[in-house]
């Protein structure tokens, strides 16, 4: 099961006790998952489709308690894809449509054709902010879906209407969140890409264990992502320590090879000799083996008096 449908399923659990929080949820799903049919002398029927048994409960759920609805339910197997069923929530009274959709705030959208031409956000609906909530939870369940986040941080919200994305956005950012808008084929998306955004998201729509899981995940990934930094500083740290190593040998030997390590001062050969006989330790390691011991600094500076030399040297020898 998808990260995307456990979380609308823990969405769907979530008890409600105030209507005005139900009105606004149900508005938000009929919003993003419903249709208005207009048939003959208005004849009106609301239908709901989804492929989610727990979605498909809630909506029935709400219709009942709000408006103790004649609904019907039917369910339907879909031959395509992964063969899910499709749960179909249909009011065919004209009356109880009409008398739901003004409750709604979504009358004025009810025109000659047979689709919803206007999607503002009725803002009786959205006043308080367990409301808003409310609001944004249903827009989720009626066409929202949240990425795995083991493989990346995304959260958002198909609608078909510009008006709709616009005033769904404007109410996700009240809450100090920013959420953005793309056009995507013939719908538009509400999304969010930052992981500490989409947490904070699920919670204002109150999907804890979800919220939860992607925390753990977040952890996990930053600290491999810490660790691996670390390792790949410590890689490049140890490739210039081995670099520099064996520069340094290449310049004692080739000055032990012509004028010998006897012609340069003491605490160049001293160091000269230790080097050569520890050629995998750092410069703090061989100025704690020199006597008196040097800081690494020393060490530094004494090596690139070595590396003079030996260029001095290979400049005598070409004139």
């Amino acid at each position: 099961m998808s990260f995307s449908t456990l979380t609308k399923n823990e969405l769907s659990r979530i008890p409600i006790k105030n209507n005005c929080c139900m009105k606004a949820e149900l508005a938000s799903l009929l919003k993003t998952n419903g249709s208005i049919q207009i048939n003959g002398k208005r004849k009106i029927h609301l239908k709901l489709i989804t492929e989610n048994a727990a979605i498909a409960r809630r909506i029935f759920t709400l219709l009942k308690t709000l408006y103790n609805s004649e609904i019907e339910v039917m369910v339907r197997k879909n031959r395509q894809l992964k063969k899910n069923n499709s749960y179909f929530i249909v009011i065919s009274n004209s009356q109880q449509t009409i008398e739901i959709l003004k409750d709604l705030g979504l009358i004025e959208d009810i025109l000659s054709k047979n689709c919803l031409t206007t999607y503002k956000i009725p803002k009786k609906l959205v006043e308080k902010r367990c409301c808003k909530r409310a609001y944004i939870r249903g827009a989720f369940l009626g066409g929202g879906s949240i990425s795995n986040p083991e493989k990346t941080y995304h959260l958002e919200f198909v609608v078909n209407s510009l008006e709709h994305a616009e005033g769904l956005s404007r109410l996700i950012n009240s809450f100090s969140l920013n959420s953005k808008i793309v056009l995507r084929k013939e719908n538009y998306v509400v999304y969010l890409k930052e992981g500490e955004q989409i947490v904070d998201l699920l919670n204002i729509m109150g999907a804890h264990s979800a919220l939860l899981d992607l925390e753990n995940i977040r952890v996990i990934k930053e600290v491999r992502n810490n660790i691996n930094r670390i390792v790949n500083c410590e890689t490049a740290n140890l490739g210039k320590t081995i670099d520099a190593s064996l520069r340094q040998i290449e310049n004692i030997e080739y000055i032990k090879s012509t004028i010998g390590l006897n012609k340069i001062p003491k605490s160049l050969s001293d160091l000269a000799y230790v080097r050569l006989s520890h050629k995998d330790s750092s410069l703090k390691e061989l100025g704690k083996m020199l006597d008196p011991p040097v800081g690494k600094s020393g060490v530094n500076h004494r090596f690139r008096k070595i590396e003079n030399i030996a260029e001095d040297i290979k400049r005598e020898r070409r004139n």
